[in-house]
């Protein structure tokens, strides 16, 4: 049998499989509300852990950094030491002032580098001390987040178990309701669908109005509807209506709510009255 053209269906059917598909991705949007905030609060922890893991192996290579440089200094200190140990030699040999002169400022010269040397070595080993603080602290929450994502994963795991049975039976019966609707008629939906608050890209009307933004309708709107003759959309919300009776919904008849019984007034004697009732003899 030849599958039918989705376009050469009757208005009144390519409305009752829209709702169709409308009520069936509901029910995914109710199973998916179960999770509630749990996969943003998953990702959101995800993304926290790579930046603290990022910002672990920062800490990580400025340490190595600082390390490297403590031991350029350190080669540099022995280079100096030994070049003032040379000078001071050499000062036993000297023939005038002029070269006395030179080998003291080159001692002096030396010593100060060490100096300077042992300076920048205390100031990277505090930095080091520093850095080991702070990856310290990092760890320590990079833990405590890893141990707070399995929590939540599990919790997640858990319910998508308990719900993906269904979840997968209502996405069949969407891809099978999809292939029966006009691909103009489907986009037109989904983008509908998409910009609606409520995820309701098609509703029935509701005591005379729209049942997704609750305008009034006016009453030859309201006859087109029922007529099934072509689609009509909001023309505040923009979603698509139906009349509750393709949607498969009973209303009950205007006027058949049952009215509540009036109260008896019981009118109080008042306390003149009662004062002038005269008293038997």
């Amino acid at each position: 049998m030849a599958k039918k053209d989705p376009t050469d269906m009757p208005v009144e059917e390519r409305l009752k499989t829209l709702y169709q598909l409308q009520t069936t991705l509901s029910g995914i949007d109710e199973k998916r509300a179960l999770r509630g905030e749990l996969p943003l609060e998953v990702q959101d922890l995800e993304d926290e852990i790579e930046g603290l893991t990022t910002r672990i192996d920062k800490i990580q290579g400025d340490i190595k950094e600082y390390e490297s440089a403590i031991s350029q200094k350190k080669g540099e200190i022995e280079t100096a030491k030994a070049s003032v140990e040379r000078y001071k030699t050499q000062l036993n040999d000297v023939k005038n002032n002029r070269e006395y002169d030179t080998l003291t400022k080159e001692i002096e010269f030396q010593s100060l580098e060490i100096e300077l040397c042992n300076k920048k070595i205390k100031e990277a080993q505090i930095r080091i001390e520093e850095k080991k603080e702070e990856l310290a602290k990092n760890q320590d929450i990079i833990q405590d987040r890893q141990q707070a994502l399995e929590v939540k994963k599990g919790e997640l795991d858990e319910i998508m178990e308990e719900t993906r049975a269904e979840e997968d039976k209502l996405k069949a019966k969407v891809k099978d309701l999809e292939a029966k609707i006009e691909p103009r008629l489907l986009t037109s939906f989904k983008r509908i669908r998409k910009n609606a608050r409520n995820g309701l890209g098609i509703v029935y009307v509701q005591r005379d109005a729209c049942g997704g933004c609750f305008n009034k309708i006016p009453p030859q709107r309201q006859l087109d509807i029922k007529m099934h003759k072509k689609i009509i959309v909001c023309e505040y919300c923009g979603r698509i209506m139906i009349d509750p009776e393709l949607a498969g919904v009973k209303v009950a008849p205007v006027g058949t709510e049952e009215k509540k019984p009036r109260k008896r007034a019981i009118r109080k004697t008042t306390k003149k009255a009662a004062d002038d009732t005269p008293e038997e003899a």
